[in-house]
């Protein structure tokens, strides 16, 4: 703590801190303070800039720690970070920072609304993006099925955390309104707090027979489950807090195997999902909308197939790693004007 309290910007981080404790008095608020006194004393010499991931805790550390040192720092944020975290902090924030980025529209449009006048561009939009070659090569073709045929039964997908922004409640009661004729399985992979509560719903609704929980499972495995499905359904939805998802990968993962994707109108999701042609898009926490869909889609393969296959080429084209991550590389001067 003497070493740090020599450094040139100790005395205006620290009253930021007061500042900001006055309108967060927890422990953990001081402990985001601690941190950035041991970065701030850690941090290299030749440390020319701090670039934090996350615009709740990670980067009050950040921000400390670069007003001691004196140095320009930048952030991401991503979902819950910007959601869930208050008005007065991301305003200061982004007014601090040097620039920022975030994954969607939404969410950029959202803090570039809270920079200061005139300091909208500070916040830029880059997302996530895809490593397509990493992932197989779509399957050649996948069976036609159309839920007619006890025997193969549309196998329909999703993937994700048992937590309440998911809308799994809202999924679970869609399928429970399908046609009873209609012949499907739906598979879970994820775990979660709320994972038990999910099967007794199921269980409840009287889905039981048809639904697989997997529980969390590597890579090649979720990927494996998508190659061999027929449909990739994700309900998000607002929660009580205001989290929400942001732009979830595994949509673009379900994409990057030409399976077409169900899915609701939250943040980010319409960036990548447009409507009757690269998805299929209904509202959130709207289970009769969701239903509806899903039975149409089960009943329609060549539906499925044209889904798919756009949603692959809008992938293709627009989300890719490389192309995403060039807009941060230029941030530091890294890339093709770059050394």
């Amino acid at each position: 703590f003497k070493a740090v309290r020599k450094l040139d910007g100790f005395k205006r981080a620290f009253w930021v801190f007061l500042k900001d404790l006055r309108r967060d008095f927890t422990i953990t608020r001081c402990r985001r303070f601690a941190q950035a006194i041991a970065l701030g004393c850690e941090l290299p010499q030749t440390t020319g800039h701090i670039y934090s991931h996350y615009l709740n805790r990670p980067t009050s550390v950040a921000r400390y720690a670069a007003i001691m040192r004196e140095l320009p720092w930048s952030f991401s944020a991503h979902a819950k970070d910007i959601w869930t975290t208050p008005e007065w902090e991301k305003r200061e924030k982004i007014a601090d920072a040097q620039w920022g980025t975030t994954c969607t529209r939404f969410g950029r449009n959202h803090l570039a609304g809270l920079a200061p006048m005139g300091e909208q561009n500070k916040v830029m939009l880059t997302y996530h993006g895809l490593d397509i070659p990493r992932f197989p090569k779509p399957p050649q073709r996948r069976e036609m099925r159309d839920g007619s045929n006890p025997q193969k039964p549309v196998r329909i997908v999703s993937v994700g955390r048992g937590v309440a922004k998911k809308g799994f409640d809202d999924l679970f009661n869609a399928l429970a309104m399908l046609d009873p004729a209609l012949n499907w399985t739906f598979v879970h992979i994820g775990d979660g707090a709320l994972l038990d509560q999910m099967k007794q719903q199921v269980k409840d609704l009287g889905l039981s027979d048809r639904v697989e929980w997997l529980g969390a499972k590597t890579r090649d495995v979720v990927i494996n489950t998508l190659r061999s499905s027929d449909l990739f359904v994700l309900a998000s939805k607002i929660d009580a807090a205001g989290d929400r998802d942001g732009l979830p990968n595994v949509l673009m993962e379900a994409l990057s195997q030409k399976l077409p994707c169900l899915a609701t109108d939250v943040s980010g999701i319409p960036e990548l999902i447009n409507h009757g042609d690269s998805g299929w898009l209904v509202s959130p926490a709207a289970p009769e909308m969701m239903a509806e869909a899903a039975e149409r889609l089960i009943k329609e393969p060549e539906l499925r197939k044209k889904l798919g296959d756009a949603g692959y080429k809008r992938l293709k084209t627009d989300f890719t790693l490389d192309k995403c991550l060039l807009q941060i590389a230029e941030r530091f001067g890294v890339g093709a004007g770059g050394d």
